[in-house]
């Protein structure tokens, strides 16, 4: 076979969160990110959401490495639930490798099944046949990289997530001279984060972010609680300094903020903060002194925001006249939960402030000037969006355009992609889908499990017991029980109606058929539907329950207790 440079998409092309990217030539694999998002009302009783691996399972001999651009979930937090399965070396920078090594201690692996190769942003290295670079990019998190890419059928640039901020808090300004120059080397393919191409401008800067919060809390009368992602180490910076700035003492709050704090501290970051209380005593200062940072500006149950404002926290205590900064963009399908802990916050008198009050967020991805400046340092000939859901990928294709790009390929997950020889196109398609932790295991997303836990959130469940002999007679009325289906105290005689339906059934069935318990249970649903309306308006989960009893026993017990009781 003639030698080919394919890309495939598993995840986080036309979503947002769950990436997973592989490039293959001459049956040899890379992986690039390995991320998971957040479950949602789709899935209930689930958190989190994982790629379908099994396309680069059945080919892990060939996979010879996994690059992490950077260290947010939806990049790398599913390591510790899939590098099992793969088992591949995996290479990223210092500080995503103390994150990583943090997560590995909480999971079945440890860090020392797992190879890990720390490399420098700026540094060159081989996986199988592919020659690697990390080239530093400023995002929302320390040591993002986008990932260089030389073969000899073409260079390729995957940006992972990153911005232009002409002044970063933490850490460089994006190593512009290096795209440059991989730009001037003659780049075949460019795949590229496209999560606000529809956003027009720049992004803004984390500097402008941090003398806005400062005049902001100089305003705020009593306590102040700033909640923004954990991972922003930037902003977490930013609120300590302000704390201080403006008198208060500040504590951090929620078990992932300070494992990130302390990550970033042990890498060489946040040498010049001032020392943070613990909550007890944060607890105990005046009013106009304190400062929390927290976790949870998503709204996410267990974190401590949520904690907060239903007053729910062992020592994070609100009252009426306190402050809640959101330090945070609303992630699109978190709205109603947000808007929920919004009101509640709201309604106990708490002054609630969000990116649309006041200048206290920049997002973390690059807007359309951005975009339009790395297609200039990088002059690719294929363009192939990703990081988006439909609408930002069909933009972005359309923008490459306008700007030059000869090429743009539209992907979904499971695309197979021939980047060279020849035009670039998607040639096959490969497995893809979803996976979701169940009491640590996981299963497709598409399991009836989660079919019938939608169905028992939208129609509830009917439960009828009958008690039969061994020839299928009834030896007792049927009994019917609800939970979610009907509301008994207005039933209108349905309760009758159903159990009559039932009994009429069961009685009518031929003798052969009253022997076989999966022909009686059917019978029942079929007669319980059939017994009333509520079939037309819902579809509860109907559950029957038979017992089978001896009636010459049921006579010699009653019999026996007669005798003793004489």
């Amino acid at each position: 076979m003639d030698q080919e440079l394919l890309f495939v998409p598993l995840g986080g092309a036309g979503e947002i969160g769950l990436n997973l990217n592989l490039y293959g030539m001459d049956d040899q694999w890379l992986m690039v990110d390995l991320g998971i998002s957040f479950a949602d009302e789709f899935l209930p009783g689930a958190d989190i959401i994982l790629p379908e691996t099994r396309f680069i399972e059945e080919r892990s001999h060939e996979l010879k490495g996994l690059v992490l651009t950077h260290a947010h979930e939806d990049h790398f937090g599913a390591v510790p639930y899939l590098w099992d399965r793969l088992r591949c070396p995996i290479y990223c920078t210092a500080f995503t490798a103390g994150l990583l090594h943090k997560k590995l201690e909480e999971s079945p692996l440890k860090p020392g099944d797992v190879p890990i190769r720390v490399i420098a942003p700026g540094e060159r290295f081989n996986v199988g046949p592919f020659d690697c670079g990390l080239i530093h990019m400023t995002h929302s998190i320390p040591e993002a990289n986008a990932l260089s890419i030389r073969t000899p059928l073409g260079n390729v640039l995957h940006t992972g997530d990153w911005k232009l901020d002409p002044a970063p808090l933490l850490g460089e300004t994006t190593a512009s001279d290096q795209l440059e120059a991989f730009g001037e080397e003659g780049v075949l393919a460019l795949v590229a984060d496209s999560t606000n191409v529809l956003t027009p401008g720049t992004s803004g800067s984390e500097t402008e972010v941090r003398d806005s919060l400062k005049a902001l809390v100089d305003t705020l009368p009593h306590r102040v609680v700033i909640t923004t992602f954990a991972s922003n180490v930037a902003r977490l910076e930013t609120a300590i300094k302000v704390g201080a700035e403006t008198g208060r003492q500040v504590c951090a709050v929620g078990r992932s903020m300070k494992r990130m704090l302390q990550v970033a501290s042990e890498v060489g970051y946040l040498k010049d903060i001032p020392p943070l209380l613990d909550e007890r005593a944060a607890a105990q200062l005046p009013r106009d002194k304190v400062l929390w940072v927290a976790t949870g500006c998503q709204g996410e149950a267990r974190a401590a925001m949520a904690r907060i404002a239903f007053g729910q926290h062992p020592s994070v205590k609100l009252e009426p006249g306190d402050s809640v900064i959101f330090s945070s963009k609303i992630i699109p399908g978190n709205e109603r939960t947000l808007y929920n802990l919004h009101n509640t916050l709201v309604g106990r008198g708490i002054e609630v402030i969000t990116e649309e009050d006041h200048f206290v967020h920049v997002t973390g991805h690059p807007c359309r000037d951005e975009i339009e400046q790395m297609y200039r340092w990088i002059k690719p000939k294929i363009a192939i969006p990703v990081h988006g859901e439909a609408r930002h990928l069909h933009e972005h294709a359309a923008f490459a355009r306008k700007l030059g790009v000869g090429t743009t390929v539209d992907v979904r997950n499971g695309d197979l992609v021939r980047l060279a020889p020849g035009d670039a196109m998607v040639i096959d398609e490969v497995p893809v889908g979803r996976m979701v932790l169940e009491n640590d295991e996981l299963i497709d997303a598409g399991d009836d499990l989660f079919r019938t836990r939608r169905r028992l959130m939208a129609h509830g469940t009917i439960m009828v017991g009958v008690v039969l002999d061994q020839d299928g007679s009834l030896l007792a009325a049927p009994q019917l029980s609800s939970f979610g289906a009907i509301d008994w105290n207005r039933d209108n005689g349905f309760a009758d109606s159903v159990l009559a339906a039932v009994e009429d059934a069961i009685e009518d069935l031929p003798d052969d058929e009253a022997l076989d318990d999966e022909r009686i249970r059917d019978t029942v649903r079929a007669a319980v539907r059939r017994s009333s309306s509520l079939m037309r308006q819902k579809r509860p989960i109907i559950e029957v329950q038979i017992t089978r009893l001896d009636p010459r026993a049921i006579e010699g017990l009653v019999s026996h207790e007669t005798s003793s009781a004489h």
